[in-house]
């Protein structure tokens, strides 16, 4: 669903239930390119950040696919998207993993071979602060509210600027697409830290 913006943007509401097996971007369909993903990072690098607001999630005005999220000091796009899970099991579920995880290894390759060794970011901590009701920090609950639910490879500061940029591969459940994801942010990023329980 929709809501249209005061200034005439449209932004994507959260899923509906039932609608985890649908496609959730608007890379779907789309065969994985490196050189066209990298060239998406370099455009999001290059793309002004917003310096206070809200995330906001932006979508296709007709059909809701995911197309950026930005919010204060970040924004985050789709790269890839694979073909609906839902109702695979086994070893073609573990294949669709298998080769979203390979792509991902594709691009990370790619980007050290540009910004060196990257790091790597836990996204579970904050799933374990949203289910618990915690405050989860603006970036990692926008990468929540896509699906984008693995974790993040991040190196930075990787621009004259100060940028951060993290990729990850990832879903919310077995069902759903997995989404690959750019996020470039003016700040470090950083897994947050643990629930009050932990």
């Amino acid at each position: 669903m929709l809501r249209g913006g005061a200034d005439g943007r449209w932004a994507r509401a959260a899923h509906a239930p039932g609608e985890r097996g649908r496609s959730v971007s608007v890379r779907a369909g789309e065969t994985f390119d490196v050189v066209r993903a990298v060239t998406a990072i370099e455009a999001l690098l290059a793309a002004p950040l917003p310096a206070t607001g809200p995330a906001v999630a932006e979508g296709e005005p007709d059909t809701g696919e995911w197309t950026v999220t930005a919010g204060e000091g970040f924004r985050i796009v789709p790269l890839w998207e694979g073909g609906s899970l839902d109702g695979t099991h086994g070893t073609e579920w573990d294949d669709a993993d298998e080769v979203a995880e390979a792509q991902l290894a594709l691009l990370v390759a790619e980007l050290e071979s540009r910004w060196g060794a990257h790091q790597q970011v836990a996204v579970h901590v904050a799933l374990l602060l949203e289910q618990d009701g915690e405050p989860v920090p603006a970036l990692f609950q926008a990468l929540l509210d896509e699906d984008c639910h693995g974790d993040l490879a991040v190196w930075g500061p990787v621009s004259g600027e100060g940028r951060w940029v993290g990729v990850s591969v990832g879903h919310s459940d077995g069902d759903a697409p997995l989404v690959m994801a750019a996020v470039v942010s003016d700040r470090p990023i950083v897994a947050p830290g643990p629930p009050s329980w932990l």
